[in-house]
């Protein structure tokens, strides 16, 4: 039943699918060209685009990959030694949905001119993130994104929705989620385990214009292969807006006093293929130590997840985005957030439908934490990585379950009665210069194991500070002319 016409036709995992396996759908079904995509350091996707030529063509493409010039996609490559190789994972490989003619897209990985992986490259420093966390703890990885976003169309004036009261609204108060579907069959095509799709909370009318937020969420996986996911569905939307004659947003701001959009990272823990984020119905040491090393290393993972001056007017207090470096259970304020789970065994369905088993079912396989600072703007791969690291660092750190029991919240800290509380928990970083001192102050975590290399940290701080966005925040926000240009500056971003 997999989506992916590839994993259909040769009926194999996406893992097992070979140079061979590929030349035969190819050849099956007519494509006539092959799109090597990567993600450059804006975090998009980049093409090259081949026209088969005949079968030796073909398995020279797909075996020795091309050159491609890393100085113009990477600020820490230099132009004197810029020739990097990009070579296709397979197990990525999709048709595109878009292609006037039959066309094979693949995911490719960055090599250097020696013939190993680029250390800088994002898709690697994840890898290299992954491979450290199961060597080190035992365990396995795994991530799941919601992808939220705008689409903007003109406003016809009928069916409308309450302002700010979009969450899971159906047709016609929801005008796009014909889109919404349909983005999603695509990308479940292309390899993306999808969850499910729904409208959120944002919804207003500015201009003329009808702006409305939906929401794609994604199933746990392999982090890894959660990050190739994100990229292609965001390729996906945006390319499928252009098609539909819209505008499509993942900023994490775009206008004053409206919901801003996050991309909401839920992780987990594995073992053998079994989640170890619960234990007797209480949440685990296991799942405590990662949410640990969330909360010590929060102030540098924004210099991953929120990467220009529009993020930090996402983060401010008294909306369902975090400001405080806590976690707790279901509040949505919380940096870290343990979503209704599934910890107590029951049979809710049997409630439900009475002619189904009376059978206990144990679901806590289900359970995940989610990181809900990041967001549109992120580098998807280094975020990941980050994360990866953050959690491998809490299993590292000796007073872990003291951190976790310290940052634990249960109350809403913006009450009047918890101020004391309030004050007593670290802050997120304001913006993207303190967000890029937090990353230096940290940088010696990120190193280790030689995940993140110290190029690429200073680039990525560099590339921060020049914002030069300090107290930028209270210099504007009552400016809606200074905020919109801040706005439309970063519209595209990530």
């Amino acid at each position: 039943m997999n989506p992916n016409p590839i994993v259909q036709y040769l009926n194999k995992h996406p893992e097992q699918l070979t140079k061979e396996d590929l030349i035969r759908f190819i050849e099956d079904h007519d494509i006539q060209m092959i799109n090597f995509r990567y993600a450059g350091w804006d975090g998009r996707l980049k093409t090259l685009n081949f026209v088969i030529s005949n079968r030796e063509h073909l398995e020279n493409i797909l075996v020795a990959g091309e050159r491609v010039d890393g100085s113009s996609l990477f600020p820490f490559v230099e132009s004197g030694s810029s020739d990097l190789y990009v070579i296709p994972r397979y197990k990525t490989a999709f048709v595109n949905p878009f292609a006037e003619v039959p066309t094979l897209d693949i995911l490719c990985s960055y090599y250097d001119r020696d013939g190993n992986a680029l250390e800088g490259a994002p898709e690697n420093i994840l890898k290299k993130a992954h491979d450290a966390f199961k060597e080190k703890t035992g365990f396995e990885y795994e991530t799941m994104g919601e992808l939220e976003y705008y689409i903007i169309s003109e406003d016809d004036g009928h069916f409308k929705t309450h302002d700010q009261r979009g969450y899971h609204e159906s047709s016609p108060f929801s005008k796009w989620d014909g889109f919404r579907t349909h983005a999603m069959k695509l990308i479940a095509e292309a390899g993306g385990i999808i969850k499910y799709g729904h409208s959120e909370v944002g919804n207003f009318t500015k201009g003329g214009f009808v702006y409305e937020q939906n929401e794609i969420e994604f199933l746990p996986t392999n982090v890894e292969d959660s990050a190739d996911q994100l990229v292609k569905a965001k390729w996906i939307v945006r390319t499928l807006a252009a098609q539909y004659g819209v505008k499509v947003t993942f900023a994490p701001k775009i206008t004053v006093g409206k919901a801003g959009s996050g991309l909401h990272i839920h992780t987990r823990v594995m073992k053998d293929g079994k989640n170890q984020m619960t234990k007797n119905g209480e949440l685990s040491d296991v799942a405590k130590k990662a949410i640990a090393g969330y909360m010590v290393l929060a102030p540098s993972l924004t210099a991953f997840g929120n990467t220009n001056p529009t993020s930090y007017f996402r983060l401010v207090p008294h909306q369902e985005a975090p400001t405080n470096i806590c976690w707790g259970d279901r509040n949505r304020s919380v940096l870290v957030r343990v979503p209704l789970g599934w910890s107590t065994p029951t049979n809710m369905i049997h409630s439900v439908n009475p002619q189904e088993s009376g059978d206990i079912i144990d679901l806590s396989d289900k359970q995940t934490v989610e990181f809900r600072c990041p967001d549109g703007s992120s580098d998807i791969y280094l975020l990941l990585a980050g994360l990866t690291v953050a959690a491998r660092h809490g299993f590292e750190i000796k007073d872990a379950l003291k951190v976790a029991e310290k940052t634990y919240v249960d109350i809403n800290i913006f009450d009047e009665e918890h101020r004391e509380k309030q004050a007593s928990l670290a802050q997120l970083p304001a913006s993207c210069v303190e967000s890029a001192d937090q990353l230096i102050k940290q940088m010696e975590v990120y190193k280790k194991y030689n995940v993140f290399p110290e190029s690429v940290l200073q680039s990525l701080a560099d590339f921060l500070k020049s914002h030069n966005d300090k107290g930028l925040i209270s210099k504007i926000q009552n400016d809606d002319n200074k905020v919109m240009d801040l706005v439309n500056r970063f519209f595209y971003c990530g």
